[in-house]
């Protein structure tokens, strides 16, 4: 490219581009966000507060890797203890899940049905 289509070309692309800041310049929503970025520098400069500052006031909990996420954090539930009396041994079954050695061997001599129904509660 010669240097004079060069220059006519930046020379296009400078136009357009103040077309574009003239637009912005005009935006109502633009001119709100300054006027709102201006009010609170100057707040922080009264309180002596960085923008860190302000992000640990608003948001005391942030999510890994900063501002908190939209979605809650989900915790899953703690389960629950069961225990499962044999009633013709009397042994006692102490489990959180029905993945038990002792439980699994019980369900397969005497039943799903019938373990079950020997649940404490």
């Amino acid at each position: 490219m010669s240097r004079l289509a060069e220059f006519r070309r930046a020379e296009q692309d400078l136009q357009e581009q103040l077309k574009q800041l003239e637009k912005l310049k005009n935006d109502a929503g633009l001119k709100k966000e300054i006027e709102f970025e201006e009010k609170l520098q100057g707040l922080m400069k009264t309180y002596g507060k960085s923008l860190r500052d302000v992000i640990a006031i608003l948001d005391p909990n942030p999510a890994k890797g900063g501002l908190s996420s939209t979605k809650p954090v989900k915790t899953r539930r703690a389960r629950v203890v069961k225990v499962y009396q044999n009633p013709h041994t009397g042994e006692l079954i102490e489990t959180k899940g029905g993945n038990h050695r002792g439980l699994k061997a019980w369900k397969e001599q005497y039943g799903a049905k019938t373990v079950d129904s020997w649940l404490r509660t």
